[in-house]
């Protein structure tokens, strides 16, 4: 893994990193935003300690565990990564509601366009103010885009601590069975 200076990861916050999709995907993973380590690296998930890569594995949607690196693999196994914000951050609690809401009507756009079967938003507070829907939990929604399924997934993020690598594992397992009607 390549190591970063503070001021280099600081000076990635303008750096966009480019979405990992495809039209008709089985499942469109979306992000809060992408951290620094990402925005530095071009590759989604890439801080060290974030679980995206390992629970994706567990929960069966790929055959080995991916490096960041790897992403566009996602691509043939029907999987695809974007974010609710484009904009790089240290901590997604940097983000303002305006900004969530404005990338989930970008959202909203990009799903209608590439129309996979399901959009996955990975972490519930930011689904929530996005898509203003308060009382939202964890698990398949009643709301469709166009005709894609919405899920709400658990923050991978290592400071999630409410969710543990093997329960993740178990609610993504969900989706990939869900996805696979």
């Amino acid at each position: 893994m390549t190591r970063f200076t503070q001021a280099e990861l600081e000076a990635a916050r303008d750096r966009l990193v480019p979405d990992v999709v495809a039209g008709g995907l089985r499942v469109l993973f979306c992000g809060i935003n992408p951290g620094l380590m990402s925005a530095a690296t071009g590759h989604h998930f890439a801080r060290p300690g974030n679980r995206f890569w390992p629970v994706l594995h567990l929960s069966g949607f790929t055959p080995r565990r991916l490096e960041p690196a790897e992403q566009r693999e996602l691509l043939s196994y029907g999987l695809g990564i974007t974010n609710v914000v484009a904009r790089a951050s240290a901590r997604a609690d940097e983000l303002t509601a305006e900004e969530y809401r404005e990338g989930g009507r970008l959202l909203r756009e990009k799903v209608l366009r590439l129309e996979p079967r399901r959009l996955a938003v990975v972490g519930v507070t930011a689904y929530r103010v996005a898509f203003d829907d308060r009382t939202a939990k964890v698990g398949p929604q009643e709301r469709t885009i166009g005709d894609t399924r919405v899920w709400v997934l658990p923050n991978p993020s290592g400071l999630n601590a409410h969710w543990t690598t093997e329960t993740m594992a178990q609610e993504y397992a969900r989706l990939r069975v869900a996805a696979g009607e």
